[in-house]
C-alpha cells in the first residue's frame, strides 16, 4: 500500500506544474472538482477509471504517480572491461537515457567510426580525449564537454599516454553500438565507486 501513499501529492504536483486549477483539470478529464480534490488529498481511493483520463490530460503515465518499488536510489551495476574501455554504468538498465563513466585506455585498438540515431553528450573528468567527428579531430581535456548528433561519424580514444575518464550520455542505440559490440571480450572489473 506504500506505493499509493504518494499518488495524491504527485497528482497535485503534476497539475500545478501545468498551472491548472482543480476545476480546469477536472473539466478536461471529465470528473467533478470534488472527486479530483479527494484524490489529491488521499480521501478517495484511486482506480484506473479515474486515473487514465487524468494522466492522459497531464501527459504523464499512471506509473509516474506511483512510488518506485525500489526505494534505494543507488545504482548497483558492475563495471566491465571491453575493447580497451572500462565502462561503469551510472543509470539503471531500464533507463531510456544511459549514462556511463568510461575510461579510455591509451594504446587501445582503434574502432571504426560509428553512426547511429540519437545524440551524445560527454564530459572529460581526467586525462585527454581525442574525439573524431565527421572528419574533424578534436582534443578535449578535463572540464571540457561535447554534444553532437550521432548521425555524424564519430569515435573516441585516449590522447597521449594516460587514460581518459569521461562521463557519456546516450540512448540505447548508442549504448549497443559503442559499448556492447559483439567482437569485444567482456570481463567484470568490479563494482563502480
Amino acid at each position: 500500500m506504500d506505493e499509493l501513499s504518494q499518488l495524491g501529492p504527485r497528482l497535485r504536483a503534476a497539475r500545478q506544474h501545468r498551472g491548472w486549477t482543480l476545476a480546469e483539470l477536472a473539466e478536461r478529464a471529465g470528473l467533478s472538482t470534488s472527486t479530483l480534490s479527494r484524490l489529491e488529498s488521499g480521501k478517495r481511493q484511486a482506480n484506473l477509471e479515474l486515473l487514465v483520463p487524468l494522466t492522459r490530460e497531464l501527459g504523464i503515465r499512471v506509473d509516474d504517480l506511483l512510488a518506485p518499488r525500489d526505494a534505494d536510489p543507488r545504482i548497483r551495476r558492475d563495471a566491465v572491461s571491453r575493447g580497451g574501455l572500462i565502462i561503469a554504468p551510472l543509470t539503471r538498465e531500464a533507463s531510456a537515457v544511459r549514462a556511463f563513466k568510461i575510461t579510455y585506455r591509451p594504446g587501445a585498438a582503434e574502432r571504426p567510426p560509428q553512426v547511429h540515431e540519437g545524440s551524445e553528450w560527454l564530459y572529460v573528468l581526467s586525462g585527454r580525449l581525442t574525439l573524431e567527428l565527421g572528419g574533424e579531430r578534436l582534443e578535449l581535456g578535463p572540464g571540457e564537454a561535447a554534444e553532437f548528433d550521432t548521425m555524424t561519424p564519430h569515435r573516441m580514444r585516449a590522447a597521449g599516454g594516460r587514460p581518459a575518464e569521461v562521463i557519456s550520455i546516450f540512448n540505447t542505440v548508442g549504448e549497443r553500438l559503442h559499448l556492447l559490440t559483439p567482437n569485444d571480450d567482456a570481463g567484470v572489473t568490479g563494482t563502480p565507486e
